[in-house]
């Protein structure tokens, strides 16, 4: 079977190179010459877990082939479309200029028995109008959500939770002819829904904008607690072990970045406005505001200890948007970073694999090599993405290295008491302070 990927970006590169691990003739498409020079060495363009294991396998076994001449999709069995779909300048709604140039530039390498199928998320609506016009060269489509979290990207694309195909009514032949694609995952027992175009396209949104509510709503409980004394990360726990509601996504912090939850839950409730159903998602206008407020929060945070201890200097450790990854799209750590500094604060900060991301996004911003360089002179250390390796900070060695003694910990997953034990006062989104052992 011969495979095709329109767009080698974040989504794209990894579906490529998955699916030549299958054992599939696989071709990705980008009209980013650097880029797709990058992947043709086997370098990934970003950073991503198992990635470059995947591509370099693929390429070196000749089973995986990047170009940017989309002439080569032809005698393609399956074309994958991943493209991105960015918000809109000026406007709340999803920007489908990709998709459809996409579109329009297979129709001259398609036709009778060719399967398109779409991976990009988009407003619903978007796959009937493009079935429409591919119609004319005899090639079906197919709408295939993909359901990645950054840092497990080929883990969920190997190994999914369920695999959903939206067809059109009676085509059975693109049912079979994606069974085919994914066989092998198949047999190991993932679910598989057959639905309409809609369906599987409100399918990607509605599961983006209910996770995000459920990050804004313990993050409105933070804003409670913070008034009251309660700790929102307890409460979490507490009502977390009710199995209709769940622990996870229940963390209260800094919230939620990065190129899909904040831009996808915008364009969901535009899209809804243009259906005449605005009223219906308008809850999703203020699950975007509690995601900003706790950034200001953090800021007036820092600020008030700052003004406390009569310093000017904070070391952000994190501008990833999450850990395991250096997209700084959206990201609260590198929003809280421009903040401070616009404030006039000296700002140090440090990312595992950010640096590079958050210096093209903010060039201002003083980027170091290391913990050890943002936190010495530190006044307050802030706690932006919650990495592995500051969770793992042994408080008693930081201590020796800075003159610091306040921590706001903006992912509340740092250990307090032994922070505290460790002579710093340790302040949490939406939890008492933890003050310094004396």
């Amino acid at each position: 079977m011969k495979i095709a990927v329109i767009g080698c970006g974040y989504l794209g590169a990894v579906h490529a190179a998955a699916m030549a691990s299958l054992g599939y003739e696989t071709v990705g498409v980008d009209v980013d010459a650097s880029k797709i020079e990058r992947l043709r060495r086997g370098e990934p363009p970003f950073y991503e877990p198992g990635l470059p294991e995947l591509l370099r396998a693929g390429v070196d076994a000749g089973t995986l082939r990047f170009t940017t001449d989309v002439a080569e999709v032809a005698g393609s069995d399956v074309i994958f479309i991943a493209v991105g779909t960015p918000q809109r300048a000026g406007s709340d709604a999803a920007d489908l200029t990709y998709v459809d140039a996409s579109i329009e530039s297979l129709l001259p390498h398609i036709g009778e028995g060719s399967l398109v199928a779409g991976k990009s998320t988009v407003p619903v609506g978007t796959a009937q109008r493009l079935a429409e016009v591919l119609a004319p060269s005899g090639a079906r489509l197919a709408w295939n959500p993909e359901f990645l979290r950054e840092g497990f990207a080929v883990e969920d694309t190997l190994a999914p939770d369920r695999l959903v195909y939206g067809v059109a009514d009676g085509d059975d032949a693109s049912v079979a002819k994606l069974d085919e694609v994914y066989a092998g995952i198949l047999a190991r027992g993932t679910d598989r829904l057959v639905v309409n175009f809609a369906t599987a396209e409100l399918v990607k949104v509605s599961a983006n904008a209910f996770l995000a509510t459920k990050i804004s709503f313990i993050n409105a409980m933070a804003e409670l607690s913070e008034t009251v004394g309660a700790d929102v990360t307890q409460l979490a726990d507490a009502i977390g072990l009710d199995a209709r509601i769940g622990r996870r996504f229940l963390n209260a912090g800094l919230g939620f970045g990065g190129g899909c939850l904040p831009k996808d839950i915008r364009a969901f409730q535009a899209r809804a406005e243009e259906l005449g159903h605005g009223q219906t998602l308008g809850f999703l206008r203020e699950v975007d505001q509690i995601n900003l407020r706790r950034r200001d929060r953090m800021v007036e945070l820092i600020e008030g200890e700052l003004a406390r201890v009569g310093g000017d200097r904070v070391a952000m450790l994190g501008l990833a948007f999450k850990p395991n990854s250096d997209d700084v799209r959206d990201s609260p750590a590198l929003d809280v970073s421009r903040m401070l500094q616009e404030g006039g604060r000296v700002v140090k900060a440090y990312d595992p694999e950010a640096s590079e991301t958050a210096g093209r996004s903010v060039p201002t911003l003083d980027i170091v090599g290391s913990i050890d360089e943002a936190i010495q002179n530190a006044d307050v250390i802030a706690l932006g993405t919650e990495w592995q390796q500051f969770r793992d900070l042994d408080p008693a060695e930081v201590a020796t290295k800075t003159e610091a003694r306040v921590v706001v910990d903006g992912r509340n997953t740092l250990d307090a008491k032994a922070w505290a034990a460790a002579g710093f006062k340790v302040i949490g989104l939406g939890r008492p302070d933890t003050a310094a052992a004396a």
